[in-house]
């Protein structure tokens, strides 16, 4: 077990920080501040919203929901990404404890006071536990599958559950502010991926970012196949940069998808290359290239009847679309991202 830091307190007198960056979120903000302001956590709280420049009605919202409630602040976030707006919130908590939030998340009332009771009986840094994926359209439930099934984002213990303990990196993550300012914050210049690389540090300095499956929180995935894609894609990018930045800080999982996507996409050069073997009547032995993208439909298949049988047959139709999606996205993205183009295309798509 990690020693306890020296800023340990009874947790009942530990003062929490939310901290939430928000970017034209409209559609969700609001459930997720809720799900703040009824914690049964006993001590103090603040709710620390970082506004990025939006344009769909989030701006109004927040300001609605801070003259309801004084513990809600709203701070703006200029540059409008997720680790500036993080940093923002950081800087300007009171508390020794910050909570990160997500607008698509939804907190359990119990989740603040597991996340201090388990900092302070760990000594970690950083506490953190599962996103539980749950979607209300077969669309989303299909997404929510894929998240939380070892085919899909590749199995980590805050996707699909495991036994407490020391952890490469956890969802979101309740944590000491002191360690965060020891570290510096978050890096501005990673726009996704800024969590793992920031408890990379923690632990670097000697810090512990423990799992425990006790948290647990509500998110809400992408309602649209698109909206899905690009999120994979940039996610994707900047996990194939944060690969080529620290090459020996990454498990193998990280590069089944972008070797399934070359895998398939030489398969599919050489079985047509085949073809106009054929048709030139030479012996079409590079057909045999057709066999990669055959082998990984047929995995495709089996995941869905192993993974969405008796869950409805929308879902389970929406899963042959979905996981092919997250995994061509995420490793197109992480080529490209691992080629150092991830500037660039950030630069051109917002991202």
């Amino acid at each position: 077990m990690p020693e306890h830091h020296p800023e340990a307190m009874p947790a009942s007198l530990l003062g929490v920080s939310y901290v939430m960056p928000v970017l034209n979120d409209a559609s969700h903000v609001r459930a997720a501040v809720e799900s703040i302001l009824v914690q049964d956590y006993a001590g103090p709280v603040e709710v620390l919203i970082a506004l990025g420049p939006s344009i769909d009605g989030t701006g109004e919202l927040v300001a609605d929901l801070a003259s309801r409630d004084d513990r809600v602040r709203v701070l703006e976030n200029e540059v409008g990404s997720t680790p500036a707006g993080l940093n923002i919130g950081i800087r300007a908590a009171q508390y020794p404890v910050v909570v990160r939030v997500d607008s698509h998340s939804m907190l359990p009332p119990d989740y603040a006071r597991i996340a201090v009771e388990e900092l302070e009986r760990t000594g970690a840094d950083n506490v953190g536990g599962i996103m539980d994926a749950r979607g209300e359209t077969p669309f989303e439930r299909a997404v929510a599958l894929a998240y939380t099934t070892k085919v899909g984002l590749g199995g980590s213990a805050f996707h699909v559950g495991g036994t407490e303990g020391p952890a490469e990196t956890v969802y979101l993550g309740v944590f000491r502010r002191a360690a965060l300012l020891r570290v510096g914050l978050f890096d501005e210049s990673i726009k996704r991926g800024q969590d793992w690389e920031l408890n990379r540090r923690l632990r670097e300095t000697g810090g512990v970012v423990w799992f425990t499956p006790r948290l647990a929180v509500t998110y809400r995935p992408r309602s649209t196949f698109d909206r899905l894609a690009r999120q994979m894609f940039s996610t994707g990018l900047w996990r194939g940069e944060l690969a080529r930045r620290f090459p020996s800080a990454n498990g193998i999982r990280y590069f089944v998808p972008p070797a399934m996507v070359v895998g398939v996409a030489v398969g599919l050069l050489l079985g047509l290359c085949g073809i106009l073997q054929a048709v030139f009547g030479a012996t079409p032995w590079l057909l045999i290239g057709f066999v990669v993208p055959a082998v990984y439909l047929l995995f495709v298949l089996a995941a869905m009847i192993v993974y969405a049988r008796g869950r409805g047959a929308a879902t389970a139709a929406w899963f042959l679309v979905v996981l092919p999606c997250i995994h061509v996205s995420w490793g197109m993205g992480f080529v490209l991202g691992y080629l150092s183009l991830t500037s660039n295309i950030a630069r051109h798509t917002g991202r």
